[in-house]
């Protein structure tokens, strides 16, 4: 699922792809990645085309939250949270920080 979510990611030209394990931090998910679209237009974009293709791999419909503004998506994929931010978004909430450990970098996935 992850990788399905980071090719899909990776494809659609998000930019800062962040992959961050949740194993032993969170019984949510597995893993979280946050990633970034230059636009509101682009992060719905991105955001519609992952939904098809998790649905696509899955036959499920995976959760979504704020696909209609486009400044923040969160999309619940079972073992995978996605989150989708414009730049100006992703800056102020900074989720990488409250999620990795100290110590721990922001590694982007390509």
């Amino acid at each position: 699922m992850l990788e399905l979510v980071l090719r899909s990611l990776d494809d659609d030209k998000a930019e800062d792809i962040v992959p961050i394990s949740l194993k032993g931090k969170s019984a949510m998910a597995d893993h979280m990645v946050v990633a970034t679209g230059r636009s509101s237009r682009q992060v719905s974009s991105m955001a519609e085309k992952l939904l098809e293709r998790l649905k696509d791999a899955t036959g499920q419909s995976a959760r979504v939250e704020g696909r209609e503004t486009g400044d923040w998506v969160l999309i619940d994929a079972g073992d995978v949270i996605v989150h989708l931010f414009r730049p100006e978004v992703r800056e102020f909430y900074q989720l990488e920080k409250m999620w990795l450990s100290p110590g721990e970098a922001a590694a982007p996935a390509h």
